[in-house]
C-alpha cells in the first residue's frame, strides 16, 4: 500500500465518508470461468459481444455449428473477445438463462467482494481504457487475456458503497439512454417529414404540401446538372489536416466528411458537399462559411431560382451512396450524378418553406444532441470524481 495517505475518490456518499478504500488488482477479486458446453445447448444460445449493444446473438449462421466448446457464460458474469477489448467489446450478461460464447473469449466472474455492478460501471472508465490500451500481447493485433487484465489495479470500497456508486451512474445511464432515444425519435420524424415533403423517385409532386401551395400543381422535372454546377475540391497533403480546431484553422471536408481541419481555405459561404470518394462517398453535408473541400468533396453550387437549403435536403434524399462503383474504392461520378432527375417547385417560396421546416427540425435535433453529449461530459467527470486514482496501487 502506500504511505499511509487515506485511499479515498474525490467525492464520496456522506454515510461513507469515514471508510477508506483498499487497492487490489482485478485477479484478486475475479476468477476465470472455463466451463464448457459439452452438447447441452443448441446453437441458437450462442451470443457475441460488440461495443455498441454488448452481448447480443450470434448471426443465423451459427445454427448446426458444433458448440461443445463453447464457454457457458451465468448471470452477472463477464465475456469479452481477447482481440477486440481495447475497442470496448466486453460486456456483463444479465439474464435468467445461460449462454455460450465462441471458446476464444475470455469469461469471468466477481467474487463475494466485488459488486458486479460496480465492475460494470469503472470497466467505462478512463483507468480501464488506459490499461486495456497498453496491456497485452502482438504487434498487429493487440490480444488481451485473463492474466493480462487481471494485472489492472482497482481500488475498491465496501460493498455497501460499491452499490450506491453503482446505483448512482446506472441512473445517469437511464438519463443519457432516455435522451438517446428522444434524439433518435427526432431523426425518424425528420426522415418521415423528407419522404413526406419532397416528391419520391418518379413522382411529380410531394405528398405533403403546405396550404399555400395545394392548389400549386406539379413540380417540374429536371436533371441535377440543370439546378447547380458540381466542381470537386482542392487536394491538401494529410500532413497539413490537424484532428483538433487551433489556432484559427478552417474545417476540412473530403470523401467521408469532416476530415479534420486545415490552414487554408477554398470556399467561403454555405454550400452543400457531397462525399465523391471513399467508403462514405455520397454523404452530404453543409458547409458553412470558410471551408476547406478537398478533391474528393464536390462542391455543389445552386443555380439561379434555386433555394440552397432546399437543394441541401434534396441531395440527402437522393440516397447518393447507392450510385458509387468500385469495390476497393468506392467512387461517385459526377457525370452520373448530373443526370439524376429531380423535382422542383415551380414557386421558389415553396421550397423556402420546405427548408425552413426541415431547417427547424434540424435544429431541434441539434439541441437534443447537445443535451445528450452534455449529460456524456456530465457521467465522465462523475466517474472520475467517484473512482480514485491508481496513483496508490502498489507496485
Amino acid at each position: 500500500m502506500s504511505d499511509g495517505k487515506k485511499l479515498v475518490p474525490k467525492l464520496r456518499f456522506p454515510e461513507f465518508a469515514e471508510s477508506s478504500w483498499r487497492a487490489t488488482f482485478l485477479k484478486d477479486v475475479t476468477a476465470e470461468c472455463a466451463t464448457r458446453n459439452g452438447g447441452k445447448f443448441q446453437s441458437t444460445s450462442v451470443m457475441g459481444v460488440t461495443k455498441a449493444e454488448g452481448i447480443v446473438p450470434m448471426e443465423e449462421r451459427l445454427i448446426g455449428t458444433d458448440v461443445a466448446r463453447y464457454k457457458v457464460v451465468r448471470n452477472n458474469w463477464f465475456a469479452y473477445n481477447p482481440m477486440r477489448i481495447n475497442i470496448g467489446s466486453i460486456a456483463r450478461w444479465q439474464g435468467d438463462a445461460d449462454i455460450l460464447v465462441s471458446p476464444d473469449y475470455v469469461v469471468f466472474r466477481c467474487s463475494e467482494e466485488l459488486e458486479p455492478d460496480f465492475l460494470d460501471q469503472f470497466r467505462r472508465s478512463d483507468q480501464w481504457q488506459d490499461f486495456v490500451n497498453e496491456s497485452g500481447i502482438g504487434s498487429v493485433r493487440v490480444r488481451i487475456y485473463y492474466q493480462d487484465i487481471g494485472r489492472l489495479a482497482l481500488n475498491l470500497p465496501l460493498l455497501p458503497e460499491q452499490q450506491i456508486i453503482a446505483d448512482c451512474l446506472s441512473s445517469l445511464d437511464e438519463l443519457i439512454a432516455a435522451q438517446a432515444r428522444k434524439v433518435d425519435a427526432l431523426k425518424i420524424h425528420k426522415k418521415g417529414l423528407m419522404q413526406q415533403l419532397l416528391p419520391g423517385e418518379g413522382e411529380a409532386k410531394p405528398r405533403l404540401r403546405f396550404p399555400k401551395f395545394r392548389d400549386a400543381g406539379e413540380w417540374g422535372q429536371r436533371s441535377l446538372g440543370f439546378v447547380c454546377q458540381m466542381q470537386a475540391g482542392k487536394f491538401v497533403p494529410a500532413s497539413e489536416i490537424y484532428e483538433k480546431n487551433q489556432n484559427s484553422l478552417y474545417p476540412c471536408y473530403g470523401g467521408n466528411g469532416l476530415r479534420g481541419y486545415t490552414a487554408t481555405f477554398t470556399h467561403s459561404g454555405k454550400y452543400s458537399l457531397i462525399g465523391r470518394q471513399g467508403a462514405l462517398c455520397g454523404n452530404v453535408k453543409m458547409g458553412v462559411d470558410q471551408f476547406h473541400a478537398t478533391e474528393h468533396a464536390v462542391v455543389v453550387t445552386p443555380r439561379n431560382g434555386i433555394q440552397r437549403d432546399w437543394l441541401f435536403y434534396v441531395l440527402d434524399s437522393l440516397n447518393l451512396n447507392r450510385f458509387a462503383t468500385g469495390q476497393a474504392q468506392p467512387g461517385l461520378s459526377v457525370d452520373v450524378l448530373k443526370k439524376l432527375p429531380i423535382a422542383i417547385p415551380k414557386d421558389e417560396s415553396e421550397q423556402q418553406k420546405i427548408a425552413d421546416c426541415l431547417s427547424s427540425v434540424d435544429e431541434l435535433i441539434a439541441a437534443q444532441t447537445r443535451k445528450l453529449d452534455t449529460l456524456k461530459v456530465h457521467k465522465k467527470g462523475l466517474m472520475q470524481q467517484l473512482f480514485p486514482s491508481a496513483e496508490e496501487i502498489p507496485a
